[in-house]
């Protein structure tokens, strides 16, 4: 063994991390951290379902809020993702913030957020994008981008001035997560990695270390 090895290897303190007994406060922490160091999009997340085959699909959406509740997100729910979540109401998320070497994996189950947050967060949308939404038959076969730019114009021109509503098929979704894991790099792939579990939403949090 090289005496660069066991220099690095005696440096691997455990992180301050590990001692975290809440797993949303330390999210909150790291996350604090990725909005001053990742250059774009620090809320982005994978998103990971299943079709009614057992296949998965896995796509970046950005979460829109969090609290011990769970993890939200938005979209329209006839797009394949709000199919499949109609049909499998569970989830899996990812952050990866590649400027910070770190890593928070979520699992849990899917719940519609209520009409009220919705129309909320959609009133807080850039007006173009609202338009947008409005616009967009997420996930169905589009013909042309001309196609698509002439339905934004139509739905513009009907909301020259005033506020635009939310589209009835335009909601979000809150995942109230069991499994949440911390993962932060270290040399020589000997990672820290923290699991945070629990059966039920009512129940404590069950802290284990987990190999890298």
């Amino acid at each position: 063994m090289s005496d660069t090895f066991i220099k690095q290897q005696s440096q691997l303190t455990p992180g301050d991390f590990t001692a975290a007994e809440n797993p949303f406060a330390l999210f909150a922490e790291w996350f604090a951290e990725a909005n001053g160091s990742e250059p774009n999009d620090p809320n982005a997340m994978a998103l990971a379902t299943v079709d009614p085959d057992g296949l998965p699909d896995v796509r970046m959406v950005l979460m829109k809020g969090y609290d011990e509740d769970g993890f939200v997100f938005y979209s329209h729910i006839a797009s394949q993702k709000g199919r499949e979540l109609t049909a499998n109401p569970k989830a899996a998320l990812l952050f990866h913030w590649k400027s910070l070497r770190r890593q928070v994996r979520i699992r849990g189950t899917v719940t519609p957020v209520s009409d009220a947050e919705a129309d909320a967060y959609f009133a807080t949308r850039p007006k173009q994008a609202q338009i947008g939404a409005w616009a967009s038959k997420q996930s169905q076969p589009l013909e042309s981008r001309f196609a698509f730019e002439q339905a934004i114009a139509k739905v513009a021109a009907r909301h020259l001035v005033g506020e635009v509503p939310r589209p009835p098929g335009w909601s979000g979704w809150r995942i109230t997560p069991s499994r949440i894991e911390f993962w932060h790099d270290r040399p020589f792939r000997l990672h820290d990695r923290i699991e945070f579990s629990r059966d039920t939403p009512a129940q404590p949090w069950t802290k284990t270390r987990l190999y890298p």
